[in-house]
């Protein structure tokens, strides 16, 4: 009797990330593909996932894991780290990031740092302290061994262009500094906001690939080439090598950001961002994920996407397929430290807030400070990665004022969320229900219940599908009874969190939602919750 055995996946499908995995920087080492990812105010920073085939992807988690590398307490939201960059030489992995601590106003605080290690998972090295002069930094090695530093550059003079263009300065790797003067090598074309370079030498040419458009709908990825390092450059006469633009209909939007790279056999991709919107040019609850296109060279020498769209589907390259063992879908919160999928806001895990072995079998978190605080909270999230899905937890805690509460979240920003929480009524006592903010105003919505034995756990359950959201409630063992309120789900989006006060003060909306486990105790009695599991489930 004849076996039947699957055939490989011939196909790369796209989005390969997804969910929150924006401004994608992807590198070859020997037959390992990696990608690095911005997670802007989540710690750990800088997503990174590994790939034999570029179809399959796992994650490994995030590289800068504690505050030696990332200060972020009071980093306001959607910043944080912006556009990291993979690259490799010396034997060594090299890390370039932003950690934005300013933008809108006028002025932006930017500055730059590399780290380095010996293997992909670490450990990194003590941060270089780089330039500032503007975000989205990468690092380029040469072939005649100099290293080359490259970002945007920022201007924040009044009647000046913002996104000045593309500077280049060369790094020491030695003496582990810059040196010399920053030369600005690029200024764009008239698509404006010049950004993202990433620089590559084919050919006896060198490649400088960036992003121009805006990171929303008119998003694109810009391709130049020079003879000399320094410029001038000359961008492709075909026009942009990806955009989503001219086609709504695409379900691919917002292409753009991206980075190359080349199989052994010279096949060549692009990775990208895009996003997912639930109508035509609608919100993306998903955020920006990431894709990847095929490239081939032209006779004349540029690189190019096919129709310079974004596609579902493209052919995968001759590779040996590698899958990977399917990530568990419930946390028991057995192991001696958070699992890949979890993300914290603004401060690294510690026993400052955080705990697996306080109570064996069970996340404890400290109530940390209001859903507003920019310095101290304690939200544990993972990324929301399908447009229908649903997210469980059993949380045990007795609080005995309403400044206690502890649950279940559905989060985008500290403006935009909402929370199935155990708190404190006066007239019930301990109970649970429903507390939403829209662009910071709170409403409570869903009936509160009282909890008769709070020490005991209850369950609290999210389920997104589309554009809903709706709460469940129930007791460990017991069915379920839901909420009758819908949210609007969309309200955890890029777009809705995008607030415009004038051309310069705005509120940035770069990261996606998350599904987590909070806890406050405005007290500042650190009141805990004890988190018996989570679970996370495609629909």
């Amino acid at each position: 009797m004849a076996i039947e055995v699957e055939a490989p996946p011939t196909v790369i499908q796209n989005p390969v990330l997804t969910g929150f995995h924006p401004d994608p920087s992807i590198l070859r080492v020997g037959d390992d593909y990696y990608l690095a990812t911005s997670t802007f105010e989540w710690f750990p920073g800088v997503s990174l996932h590994h790939s034999r085939d570029l179809v399959n992807w796992r994650p490994l988690g995030g590289a800068l894991t504690g505050e030696e590398f990332l200060q972020m307490r009071g980093v306001r939201d959607s910043g944080g780290v912006w556009a990291p960059c993979l690259s490799y030489t010396d034997g060594l992995f090299h890390l370039v990031y932003s950690n934005v601590g300013t933008y809108g106003g006028g002025f932006w605080d930017t500055p730059n740092y590399l780290v380095t290690a010996p293997d992909i998972t670490g450990p990194w090295s003590e941060p270089v302290t780089l330039h500032g002069l503007g975000f989205d930094a990468s690092m380029f090695h040469d072939d005649d061994g100099r290293s080359w530093m490259l970002s945007m550059s920022a201007d924040y003079r009044p009647g000046r262009e913002t996104f000045a263009g593309i500077v280049l300065q060369e790094y020491d790797r030695s003496a582990r500094q810059l040196r010399g003067e920053p030369v600005v090598v690029f200024t764009g074309t008239s698509a404006g906001l010049t950004e993202a370079p990433h620089l590559y030498r084919r050919d006896g040419w060198y490649y400088l690939v960036t992003a121009e458009g805006g990171t929303f709908w008119k998003h694109q990825v810009t391709v130049a080439r020079s003879r000399d390092i320094q410029g001038p450059y000359e961008v492709d006469p075909a026009g942009p090598t990806l955009t989503s633009w001219p086609d709504p209909s695409l379900t691919l939007q917002k292409a753009g950001h991206g980075s190359l790279v080349a199989t052994p056999d010279d096949e060549w991709f692009l990775a990208h961002l895009v996003g997912r919107p639930l109508t035509e040019r609608g919100r993306c609850v998903l955020g920006r994920e990431t894709a990847i296109q095929r490239v081939e060279w032209s006779a004349d020498g540029w690189p190019r996407v096919a129709g310079a769209r974004p596609a579902d589907q493209v052919a995968a390259p001759a590779l040996t397929p590698h899958p990977w063992p399917d990530e568990p879908e419930r946390d028991d919160f057995d192991a001696p430290a958070l699992g890949t999928p979890w993300s914290t806001l603004r401060r690294p895990p510690s026993p400052e807030w955080l705990s697996l072995s306080d109570r064996p079998g069970h996340l404890r978190l400290y109530g940390g400070e209001s859903p507003s605080s920019l310095r101290n909270p304690s939200l544990v999230g993972r990324r929301v990665q399908h447009a229908s899905s649903t997210f469980e937890a059993q949380v045990s805690f007795e609080p005995t004022s309403f400044r206690q509460m502890a649950g279940v979240v559905a989060y985008y920003n500290t403006l935009n969320w909402v929370y199935a929480r155990l708190t404190w009524h006066d007239a019930h006592g301990p109970s649970v229900d429903v507390l939403a903010s829209n662009r910071g105003r709170l409403l409570n919505t869903g009936v509160p219940v009282p909890v008769a034995d709070p020490a005991a756990g209850v369950v609290l359950r999210v389920e997104l599908e589309g554009s809903a959201l709706r709460f469940a409630h129930g007791l460990p063992g017991g069915e379920l009874q839901w909420w009758p309120e819908t949210h609007d789900a969309s309200v955890l989006s890029d777009e809705y969190a995008l607030e415009l006060l004038d051309e310069n003060e705005h509120t940035q909306g770069f990261t996606g939602a998350f599904f987590g486990l909070w806890a406050q105790d405005l007290t500042g009695g650190r009141r805990p919750a004890d988190f018996a599991y989570a679970e996370y489930r495609a629909l």
